[in-house]
């Protein structure tokens, strides 16, 4: 997994996709490897590439990692983040200027999660800054006081907003369980980065390029407090309100009042990306009790996710049974969550079932996803093992975060 995420994923977007001419990474590379300089450049993207060089620099300590994750932060900084009305630009164009301007939550908390990274992986004060500001952001503006949890988008200026879907795929509804996964798990990520600075005693984090110095970074506790009672609260979101008690499947989409829409779906890589996500979060918290309650429910989600999965262990993406419609495409991203969701399972509760899941499922990954010739995985294969090249090998949603942070993830436990 090492040699996958070193010469096959991160030197990929360090060697095709950075762009020298205009600032930051290119947006855009089709399935047939066309390379598109001015296509759009989408907040996702960047934080992504900003989370994934960040958590490569933190767990494999290679100079030219660093200097990725500070150029992919400085151009978020300069592009994306909005100085007047807070929050992030969901798209910049090519040149780098604001594209659509709305906020979407999601987008935003993907922000969080790469500052947050980099911040961990650097002691960096200004990215630690800016992960608190987005904290701020999103507590302030989407977080529903009425009847809890967080909804999916505004217009740039913080106004209600008719079209708040994620993307053309998704149900327009106010409240996802997309959303919320991707705002647990860098609350989750700040809240670890916060006690860490915290518990040191200084950052010792000498830089060897640009304008990151060391620093001495003090936490308020009151800070601490404040992120430590969102996780809190998110967790309980997924276990009292996401979770739906007769599947034990992940509900994906939301009225306010949490009422269920857009009829009866299941996302298997949703569930078992959550599984561990979820986990991730109370074992960050830190509170015995809301283990005890989480932990089981871990389990139940990934043995529901099991519906989704085929015998050489890839995991189909999600179905309707509603109108029965099934997307049984085999998905770079869901490859990638099966692995590291099932790995959790097996090193916290010794599921040797769970162990099998995860080595079929990578190599699945080894044989039809990565390409050995170009770099980067495909975005995936159809179910008669036909290669999807229609979808793209880099852009708005194509990203290196769940295949880098699959490798990551398990080079860290395995070193734990």
């Amino acid at each position: 997994m090492q040699d996958v995420v070193e010469n096959n994923i991160l030197h990929f977007w360090m060697n095709k996709m950075v762009d020298r001419e205009h600032g930051g990474f290119y947006g855009r590379m089709d399935g047939k490897e066309v390379l598109h300089p001015e296509a759009e450049k989408g907040a996702i993207l960047n934080a992504r590439i900003l989370w994934s060089f960040s958590a490569a620099y933190r767990v494999l300590r290679k100079p030219e990692y660093l200097e990725m994750a500070t150029y992919a932060k400085e151009y978020f900084i300069s592009h994306f983040i909005d100085r007047e009305y807070g929050g992030v630009y969901w798209s910049v164009d090519y040149k780098g200027n604001p594209l659509n301007t709305r906020k979407q939550f999601y987008a935003i908390g993907f922000a969080l999660y790469g500052m947050s990274e980099y911040a961990r992986a650097t002691g960096d004060r200004e990215a630690l800054d800016y992960a608190l500001q987005l904290f701020d952001c999103i507590e302030e503006h989407a977080l529903d006081r009425d009847f809890n949890g967080y909804i999916e988008a505004m217009t740039r200026d913080w106004q209600p907003i008719a079209d708040m879907r994620l993307s053309e795929f998704d149900a327009n509804f106010p409240k996802s369980q997309n959303t919320h996964l991707h705002i647990i798990e860098p609350y989750a990520n700040l809240y670890r980065c916060l006690r860490e600075m915290q518990a040191a005693t200084s950052c010792d984090y000498v830089p060897v390029i640009g304008s990151v110095l060391p620093v001495d970074v003090t936490v308020p506790q009151e800070t601490i407090l404040c992120v430590e009672s969102a996780l809190r609260n998110i967790i309980g979101i997924f276990t009292d309100k996401i979770l739906n008690p007769e599947t034990h499947h992940l509900d994906l989409f939301f009225e306010m009042d949490w009422t269920r829409g857009a009829g009866h779906l299941e996302s298997y890589g949703h569930d078992i990306e959550c599984s561990w996500l979820m986990h991730e979060a109370a074992l960050v918290l830190g509170d015995k009790e809301v283990l005890a309650k989480v932990e089981p429910i871990v389990r139940m989600v990934a043995k529901a996710s099991e519906k989704g999965l085929r015998p050489d262990g890839s995991m189909i993406h999600e179905a309707n049974l509603t109108t029965g419609h099934v997307d049984d495409d085999l998905h770079w991203w869901v490859q990638a969550e099966n692995v590291v969701g099932w790995m959790n399972i097996y090193q916290y509760f010794g599921d040797e079932d769970a162990l099998g899941h995860a080595v079929r499922c990578w190599q699945y990954i080894k044989d039809n996803l990565i390409d050995y010739e170009h770099g980067e995985w495909y975005w995936s294969r159809h179910p008669d093992g036909t290669l999807n090249t229609v979808d793209d090998k880099a852009g708005f949603w194509k990203c290196p975060y769940h295949n880098s942070r699959m490798c990551l993830e398990v080079i860290e436990r395995a070193i734990k």
